[in-house]
């Protein structure tokens, strides 16, 4: 089974959540796997498309409790790690999608480009390397076209 990475900001505007919750619902309804980090904002709102989908939703969560994840994700996984928790995010997937985001979405960012995996941006960091798409019909084609 394939795993895509949606990434973004713990707090986001109500358009940005909008999004997110679509792309976790198309995801999901193409049987592919959401992981994120398990807390709001973007992850959040991805995780709850996903969920009411009926798909499996990944939580890498910065701090040592399951308890912190938010009630989308079904499998949480408490690191400890903080931000370091994002490398893992980045590892598991097999491509991104990048929704809004700060500068932990950045990283995460960086982090997949370096490693070669592709990244599509829905008004996010407008950097090399990242695919910018308008909505989240388009990104979810992009990740089905390129996986």
């Amino acid at each position: 089974m394939k795993i895509v990475g949606v990434i973004g900001a713990g707090r986001a505007e109500e358009e940005l959540l909008k999004i997110a919750e679509k792309v976790g619902s198309l995801l999901a309804k193409k049987g592919l796997i959401l992981i994120n980090g398990g807390l709001g904002g973007v992850m959040e709102a991805s995780a709850k498309g996903a969920f009411h989908e009926g798909g499996i939703t990944i939580g890498l969560l910065p701090t040592g409790k399951k308890e912190d994840a938010n009630p989308y994700i079904k499998i949480p996984i408490p690191t400890g790690m903080g931000e370091m928790r994002n490398a893992l995010i980045v590892r598991a997937s097999d491509i991104l999608i990048a929704i809004g985001g700060e500068y932990g979405t950045l990283s995460e960012i960086a982090l997949a480009l370096k490693t070669g995996k592709k990244v599509i941006g829905i008004k996010t960091w407008r950097i090399p390397g990242v695919i910018e798409v308008e909505s989240a019909e388009e990104a979810v084609k992009l990740v089905l076209k390129n996986l």
